[in-house]
């Protein structure tokens, strides 16, 4: 039996047995009654493509693991908090920078040693395991290879490759492999969750690449809806050398201006709640060294926001790039005549004009050209410098 909870993972039915069985045996554990002992283990990986689901996964279970049933139910405290970010013994570490710092990794590890304080475990969730720098997976594989009793480790990563999660921490952990979620799954969530309209649902679900969050704010957010137009207007509308530049100026601008639209408030609500805390505004003895203080805080914090506000900027260029990369798939995949969905079924017409106009040889290297931009960025590359040299290749093909 599974509660609740669960329905928050959209057709990811394996997985879903999988921790369902695990919570119950977890419980059992806590219980001190007899339970399947293959059924839970310290450290799981989850992984899968972009949009499955995989830290709403690790999130689901840490309820579930703190559930006062061992269902899920969703309705006590244990679920509640988990499920809100505020459990005191779920502790979730979501990489605001490009990487995850040794430091940032010892003091968590310390904090896991502890017994549960108000639940049943310690749960860890480490969003992103991938960007875990070296000496910050070294002090986690510390960890994992000598869990305290009652610590759970949940790791989340596009895949188990070793360039994601290091051999020796991927041995410990119990792999979950989550698929991408069907059109029909995330359209029916969208409406019963979110209350979209079946038509654009439904539109939403096919055109999102299975990427539940990006189906959402597609359907939501008429901006994210005109950002993809913009985006997916760029490989027909590519006639003359100067709009090499003014395309690959308006992907830069668009990632920048959303990265700071999403970042400002948070920044400023941030840095005034830091200030408080540390005692600004008061008055008295001491306030001038308080301050100091507040202002050595803050700039620490300006720190860590801009490095975040970079990684947003990033994030929302790649869904661009993305977006790109599946058009020219699409071209393809027209061309050769065969009957595999479309990633931009809204576009279809479009794909079929860019079919007729390029031979499949240059649509490939459109599309080398993309994935190649992508890399770049990954690797630290300027994404003006990189998008510049992609949209080159775009239009001379």
């Amino acid at each position: 039996m599974t509660g609740p909870v669960w329905s928050q993972l959209v057709g990811q039915e394996p997985a879903v047995e999988v921790l369902s069985a695990a919570a119950r045996s977890a419980a059992a554990l806590v219980a001190g009654e007899t339970a399947d002992s293959g059924a839970m283990t310290h450290a799981w990986l989850f992984t899968g493509p972009p949009g499955s689901g995989r830290s709403v996964a690790a999130r689901t279970f840490a309820a579930a693991l703190e559930c006062s049933t061992g269902t899920g139910c969703g309705e006590c405290t244990g679920c509640r908090t988990s499920l809100a970010g505020t459990h005191a013994d779920v502790r979730l570490v979501v990489p605001e920078g490009l990487s995850i710092s040794v430091a940032e990794m010892r003091a968590l590890v310390q904090t896991a040693a502890r017994k549960p304080t108000t639940g049943h475990w310690q749960v860890v969730i480490i969003e992103d395991a991938d960007r875990l720098t070296e000496g910050a997976a070294n002090a986690l594989l510390k960890a994992v290879e000598e869990p305290p009793e009652r610590t759970v480790f949940l790791l989340c990563a596009p895949s188990d490759h070793p360039d994601d999660v290091t051999v020796t921490i991927r041995s410990r952990c119990r792999l979950v492999t989550l698929r991408t979620p069907p059109p029909d799954a995330i359209a029916r969530v969208l409406m019963e969750r979110d209350g979209v309209a079946e038509e654009m649902a439904r539109w939403a679900a096919s055109v999102c690449g299975g990427h539940v969050g990006r189906a959402r704010r597609l359907a939501t957010d008429e901006d994210a809806r005109k950002r993809r137009d913009a985006v997916l207007r760029i490989p027909l509308g590519l006639r003359r050398a100067s709009d090499v530049f003014a395309c690959a100026d308006d992907l830069i601008s668009t990632a920048e201006a959303d990265a700071g639209e999403e970042s400002k408030a948070r920044d400023e609500a941030e840095q005034d709640a830091l200030r408080t805390a540390m005692g600004s505004g008061g008055t008295g003895k001491g306030v001038a060294a308080a301050k100091r203080a507040a202002d050595a805080a803050v700039r620490q914090l300006e720190k860590r926001q801009k490095s975040r506000a970079t990684r947003t900027q990033r994030d929302t260029l790649d869904l661009a790039l993305v977006d790109l990369a599946g058009f020219y798939r699409d071209v393809l995949v027209t061309g050769s005549g065969a009957q595999a969905t479309l990633n931009h079924p809204d576009r279809a017409e479009d794909s079929a004009v860019a079919a007729r106009q390029w031979t499949p040889a240059s649509t490939l290297r459109r599309l080398e050209a993309v994935l190649a931009c992508r890399e770049a960025i990954e690797w630290n590359v300027k994404p003006r410098i990189a998008v510049e040299a992609m949209v080159t290749t775009l239009r001379e093909g």
